[in-house]
């Protein structure tokens, strides 16, 4: 399946289950292990919880079965990995902790800048 075609269905899936600040890093200059990362938010963690299964709903239905999905139990922060996107649903709190966006992202971080030339 085609990478953006994997994408749409991913957002249109978060969206579907009303999730927050959804953003599309695009790591493959920097990441050797997926082309994409999703992230959102959910406002509790029966929503995110609901955000990772309505994902892998959707990717299952169109061909694609994850390779694997972690945190589902605590539901605070769910990484529904896709090889190709990785997706991170997570509670707000757990994501301006972790700030994945920031460290995954080159133009933020001198150090993954230097590290790719």
């Amino acid at each position: 399946m085609q990478l953006e075609t994997l994408q749409t269905i991913v957002v249109n899936a978060l969206e579907e289950v009303k999730a927050q600040d959804i953003k599309v890093l695009d790591v493959r200059r920097i990441a050797s292990f997926t082309d994409l990362m999703i992230i959102a938010s959910g406002s509790s963690t029966r929503q995110v919880k609901a955000l990772a299964d309505k994902v892998v709903e959707k990717c299952t239905t169109a061909g694609v079965r994850p390779l694997g999905v972690e945190g589902q139990q605590e539901a605070e922060w769910v990484l529904v990995d896709l090889v190709d996107i990785v997706v991170h649903v997570m509670l707000p709190q757990t994501r301006d902790f972790y700030n994945l966006e920031k460290l995954w992202t080159v133009d933020a971080n001198p150090a993954l800048r230097l590290a790719t030339g």
